[in-house]
This record gives C-alpha cells, sequence and structure tokens, in this order.
C-alpha cells in the first residue's frame, strides 16, 4: 500500500506551477524592464509617508471624495450587478506616475435586495495577482448575497503589461499605493455615501497585503482579511516560489547602465530593502484587530509559515485559520474557508447606527 503525503503534494503543486509560470519562456519574468528609474526613488518617498514613524494621527482623512458612474448591468429580485468608474484620487506627483489608462479606476458593485444599505455589509475585494477581472472575485462574493453582504471588486492592470507580470519594481509600490488610496476613498463612499452599516476588505495572495494595509489605515474598525497573503512583497519576490521569476540579470544590467555594479546577491539585498516598504507589520495595529482573520494554507510553496505569524505576533488579537494545501490548490478549493472568514469577520463588528 503505498501512503501519499498530500501536505507535500500540495507544495510539489505549487512548484510544478512556479516552473510552469515563471521558469518557461511562455511570458516575461517580473521587473524586465528593470527597477523603474527615478520613478522608484519618488514611490520610495511616498510611500514612507504611510508608514506610522512618520503619521500623524488623522493624517490624509478624509480622502479624497469619489463620485463612481453607476450602470446596472442586471438585476434580479434578490441582488442588483452594477458597474461603475471613477477618477483615481491620487496626488497629482503619483497620478503622473500611472499610466492614463489608470487615471480611471472600475469597479464591480454587487448588492443585495431589498433591504436598505445601513442593514447590510459590504466588503471590498482586492485583486492578486494575475486577477485580471472582476469574475473571480464576484464568484467568491456572490454567494454572500443571501447572507445580506454586498460585494465590491476593484480593478486595474496597465495596458503595457502583459499577464501578471509588473515591468518595473517601481510599478509594485506604484500599484500598491494606488490601490491604497483608491481602497480607501472606496470605504470612506461606502461609509458616508452608500451608508452600509458594516464594512470590510479582503482580498487573496498581494490583494491581501494591500487588505492588511487599507485595514491598518481606516479610522474606524473594518473586518480585515487578508488571504494566503505574506506580511511583506519581500517573502513573495525573494523567498517564496516567484523569486524564480524575477529578472535578477535584467535588475542587475539595470543598475550597471546607472553605473552601480552589483553582484547578483547585492542585487538581491537591495531588492530586500527596497520591498521592505511594503511590510505591514511597521502599520499601524487595526482598530478592532478581533475582526482581522487571516487564512493560510499549510503547504504554501509562495507564502511561509513564518510570514503569517508574523503579522499576527505584530497584530495581537488578529486570528490565523488554516486551510490544508498550498497556495495554488487552496485559492482554488478553499472559498467556502474565505467566506466563512468574511462572515465571521464582519460578525465581530459593531453596526452603525441607524440614520434617522
Amino acid at each position: 500500500m503505498v501512503t501519499v503525503n498530500l501536505g507535500m503534494l500540495h507544495y510539489v503543486l505549487d512548484h510544478i506551477y512556479g516552473a510552469f509560470m515563471h521558469r518557461t519562456k511562455m511570458s516575461t519574468p517580473f521587473f524586465s524592464r528593470g527597477w523603474g528609474g527615478t520613478k522608484l526613488e519618488m514611490l520610495e518617498r511616498m510611500i514612507k509617508q504611510l508608514f506610522p514613524e512618520v503619521q500623524v494621527a488623522g493624517q490624509n482623512w478624509p480622502p479624497t471624495m469619489i463620485e463612481p458612474v453607476w450602470r446596472t448591468l442586471w438585476e434580479t429580485k434578490t441582488a442588483t450587478l452594477r458597474e461603475g468608474v471613477f477618477r483615481t484620487p491620487c496626488e497629482d506627483q503619483l497620478l503622473a506616475a500611472l499610466p492614463p489608462e489608470s487615471h480611471t479606476a472600475r469597479v464591480a458593485f454587487l448588492i443585495p435586495k431589498p433591504l436598505p444599505p445601513h442593514k447590510m455589509a459590504c466588503v471590498l475585494h482586492l485583486a492578486g495577482t494575475g486577477d485580471h477581472s472582476f469574475e473571480r472575485r464576484l464568484r467568491l462574493g456572490g454567494p454572500l448575497v443571501k447572507q445580506n453582504i454586498a460585494t465590491m471588486v476593484l480593478e486595474r492592470r496597465p495596458m503595457l503589461q502583459r499577464g501578471a507580470k509588473l515591468l518595473c519594481v517601481s510599478d509594485l509600490l506604484l500599484l500598491g499605493r494606488a490601490t491604497i488610496e483608491e481602497a480607501r476613498s472606496l470605504l470612506h463612499w461606502l461609509d458616508s455615501q452608500a451608508g452600509f452599516g458594516k464594512m470590510g476588505v479582503c482580498g487573496l495572495s498581494m490583494g491581501g497585503v494591500h487588505a492588511a494595509m487599507v485595514g491598518s489605515l481606516h479610522p474606524t474598525p473594518v473586518a480585515t482579511l487578508p488571504f494566503l497573503s505574506p506580511h511583506s512583497a519581500v517573502v513573495a519576490f525573494c523567498e517564496g516560489i516567484l523569486q524564480h521569476g524575477t529578472a535578477w540579470e535584467a535588475l542587475r544590467e539595470d543598475l550597471a547602465a546607472q553605473k552601480v555594479a552589483m553582484t547578483l546577491e547585492e542585487v538581491r539585498e537591495r531588492m530586500r530593502n527596497v520591498l521592505s516598504l511594503t511590510d505591514v507589520t511597521r502599520f499601524p495595529i487595526p482598530k478592532n484587530p478581533n475582526a482581522v482573520i487571516f487564512v493560510a494554507a499549510t503547504d504554501d510553496g509562495y507564502i511561509p509559515k513564518h510570514s503569517v505569524l508574523e503579522l499576527q505576533k505584530a497584530w495581537p488579537g488578529s486570528e490565523v485559520r488554516w486551510v490544508t494545501g498550498g497556495h495554488v490548490s487552496s485559492f482554488i478549493l478553499h472559498n467556502d474557508h474565505f467566506r466563512r472568514a468574511i462572515v465571521d469577520g464582519l460578525d465581530r463588528l459593531p453596526w452603525k447606527e441607524s440614520p434617522l
């Protein structure tokens, strides 16, 4: 009788998928165009403004009020699906660094019927690496309509980018900063304009990192739900499988063109220093850490266990739930666990006072 180690099988599946996606010539590697030059330097300065050691209480709140323009895609007796667009609420310097098509953000909004918003909750779903449409996250949130939980999905991708592979290191920071600003403005809109009684923010993989940042910076309690997520992009690109899909030689050559000679090991160390800006343990503890639920995989080839536990340790009162599987298999098979975490996180929040 042959005994199969399922944990090892899931871990191997991650590596097989990673080898297919990141070690073949089917697509370009991450950061094939280098660091991003002066754009990276500008973003490093801007992102440091988010960190608590330089952050004044209440800084940048409320965010720029957005005015989404909505159109109804379909409507039934139980739910309505709308699509909206709004101008990205970033400061001029950041907006100038974005490609023109990214000056406008798109959202899908699945709303239960017929209760008023103050008797419902809404969760904002942020995109993970390679998630380039509304569909997957709408499938994740769709069944929650029966529990009066609305789903809002934020979407973005530069036109020149093919697949999931960002062209420059600066693009990773630019994407993160723009996503944070858009997500904070959407939560503010859901609260002040739409009037939802509870709110949350979730995301898978890198989307979970952004969700953790947004939940951390929100001035009132929201359910914060990072799924299959590291505490920092350093883990994803310097420790996990994505390190094999990173254009280390192109990054070294980019530095050499700027008269900076480095070994590949020194290039990796510089990457660690740059991506340390995404370390969520340096962000404030969310207002209600009890409503923070991480869902992590036991045999994740992309995200090691220690990374999840580092963020839980930094946010006392938060919860980690483990699902059996790897990054890829859990992404596909464990949607019910993600939905359960969404429901439980929202249940740990008080309802906002009803309008008069």
